[in-house]
């Protein structure tokens, strides 16, 4: 059995013992195991929320044999109040929240796919997408441009003075992070699997071009100053840098270079 076939049988598997239990009310499948199944691969994963009867919640997070039922854990991590990161024992990794019915209205999720619901529950509240989305595109393009700039500017400086993972931080994190929140001015956006949560996902489906210029901007622990290079000179071909600032940052990445001939 192919793995992705094997991801869909656990889950209608686990579909059919939850069915058999009188304080369950609805499983949902989210991401490539929800809605999404073209994108199902050989490396996807569960995500699922269980919903039960108010005040059951913390019976389903405490005792996790409803789970043993359909296979044998390997691993159980609870990473959250509401739920846990598990793997099987045959290797399916899997992330899942438990919620108590009440609580529906109020949850942060993209649309879900049923797996299984009791005959009398309506479905249509779970399994639409709601709650507010993070802001992780910006509109206003100066104000990201000239973060960026001097995120390089500081860790440039904290290289330079030995802090070389906090300047790492600066240039390949912050840095760049403010550059992919602006990229779709500058790309047009391949819209397929969107990702309303996270820029990286897909991200080299969605920006191809970009892509391919990636491993000049991410260089490294021990090649900072040749990123935060490249990631000026985009910043450079997209906005009037003030000469100060680039004499001051061409100089720091000349003295960091200097120190390894």
């Amino acid at each position: 059995m192919q793995r992705k076939d094997l991801l869909i049988k656990r889950m209608n598997d686990l579909g059919y013992h939850l069915s058999k239990r009188i304080h369950t009310i609805a499983l949902m499948g989210l991401g490539s195991i929800g809605v999404e199944r073209d994108r199902l691969d050989d490396y996807s994963d569960l995500d699922f929320f269980l919903i039960v009867e108010n005040g059951f919640k913390n019976q389903y997070i405490d005792h996790l044999d409803w789970l043993e039922e359909t296979y044998p854990l390997g691993y159980q991590f609870k990473n959250s109040k509401d739920g846990y990161k598990i793997m099987f024992k045959d290797g399916i990794y899997g992330e899942f929240a438990v919620f108590d019915l009440c609580e529906v209205p109020n949850l942060y999720q993209s649309e879900g796919k049923i797996i299984w619901q009791r005959a009398d529950y309506d479905t249509s509240l779970l399994t639409q997408s709601k709650g507010p989305k993070p802001t992780i595109y910006k509109k206003d393009m100066n104000f990201a441009l000239n973060e960026a700039l001097t995120n390089i500017y500081v860790g440039l400086c904290r290289v330079r003075r030995g802090e070389i993972l906090s300047g790492y931080r600066f240039i390949e994190t912050f840095a760049f992070n403010n550059i992919l929140s602006i990229l779709h001015h500058f790309e047009e956006k391949k819209a397929i699997f969107e990702d309303d949560y996270n820029i990286e996902r897909r991200f080299e489906v969605h920006y191809p071009l970009f892509s391919d210029t990636l491993k000049n901007f991410l260089q490294g622990y021990e090649r900072l100053e040749k990123s935060a290079f490249h990631i000026f000179m985009f910043l450079k071909k997209h906005m009037d840098v003030p000469k100060v600032l680039e004499d001051e940052i061409l100089r720091l990445i000349n003295e960091i270079e200097a120190t390894k001939i």
